[in-house]
C-alpha cells in the first residue's frame, strides 16, 4: 500500500504531472524537461527527485548529464497507472501543448546537441551555443 500512497503523492502537482507526461514518451535529459516545462534547474531537479523517490522515475548518469524514464511497468499497479495517465492527459491544454513541444525540440536534437566550447578569454554571452531555445507556438 505505500507504493501506492507514493505513486499518487508523487503525481500531487501539475508541474511533476508535466513531467510525467513528457516521461510517458520515453527517456529524456533533465535540461530537455527543464526546457519545456520553463522551470528553474533546482526546481526541476527537485520535483524529478520526488518522483524519483515516489517510485515512479529511474535515472541514469552520462557524464555530466542526468536523464530519467518512467519505472519499468513491472507491477500490475504501475502497468495501469501508466495505462490511466496516458488516457487522462489526451486533449489537456498545456500537457498536449508540452508534448508539442517535446516534438519539435526532438526534431531539432534537444539535448543530443553538444554545446561549443567557448574560445578562451570570451565571456558567457559572447559565444553562441548550438541550442535555440524552444519556440513558443
Amino acid at each position: 500500500m505505500n507504493d501506492l500512497e507514493g505513486y499518487f503523492k508523487g503525481l500531487s502537482d501539475m508541474t511533476r504531472l508535466r513531467i510525467i507526461n513528457l516521461l510517458l514518451q520515453g527517456e529524456l535529459c533533465v535540461c530537455d524537461i527543464q526546457r519545456i516545462v520553463d522551470g528553474s534547474q533546482p526546481t526541476i531537479s527537485r520535483h524529478l527527485n520526488y518522483l524519483k523517490h515516489s517510485g515512479l522515475l529511474l535515472d541514469r548518469r552520462d557524464g555530466l548529464r542526468v536523464f530519467y524514464r518512467m519505472t519499468k511497468q513491472g507491477s500490475t499497479d504501475l502497468k495501469v497507472l501508466h495505462q490511466f495517465l496516458r488516457k487522462v492527459f489526451k486533449g489537456k491544454g498545456v500537457l498536449e501543448d508540452d508534448l508539442k513541444e517535446l516534438k519539435d525540440a526532438m526534431a531539432r536534437g534537444a539535448c543530443a546537441i553538444p554545446t561549443p566550447v567557448r574560445p578562451a578569454g570570451s565571456a558567457v554571452g559572447d559565444f553562441p551555443t548550438s541550442r535555440a531555445p524552444l519556440a513558443a507556438n
